[in-house]
């Protein structure tokens, strides 16, 4: 695709509409060839390595054993009772609500 626009005669754009490629998604692609050649290219994960907001998994197991054992509290009478006991943060509590 790359040579293919480099090589022709014709404006990118115009390549890049015959063949229903946005030019968007060319220049990206082009910009990642710049940079570090074909194996540039090759497709990604969109997922992020790492998520900066998640709770360890030993906080998030005893948030929800904390949650089933007060199950009969509103989430936010459970929150109040829960960063009272266990001395944590809102913030915490919030992430592993939701």
């Amino acid at each position: 695709m790359i040579r293919t626009v480099e090589g022709s005669h014709l404006h990118a754009k115009r390549i890049l509409d015959m063949l229903g490629i946005p030019r968007s998604t060319f220049y990206r692609w082009y910009d990642r060839y710049a940079e570090g050649g074909f194996d540039a290219l090759a497709d990604r994960s969109p997922r992020p390595k790492s998520v900066w907001n998640r709770i360890p998994q030993d906080k998030r197991d005893d948030l929800i054993e904390f949650a089933l054992e007060y199950e009969a509290l509103t989430t936010r009478d459970l929150a109040v009772k829960y960063t009272d006991e266990k001395r944590c943060s809102g913030e915490t509590l919030h992430w592993g609500l939701s």
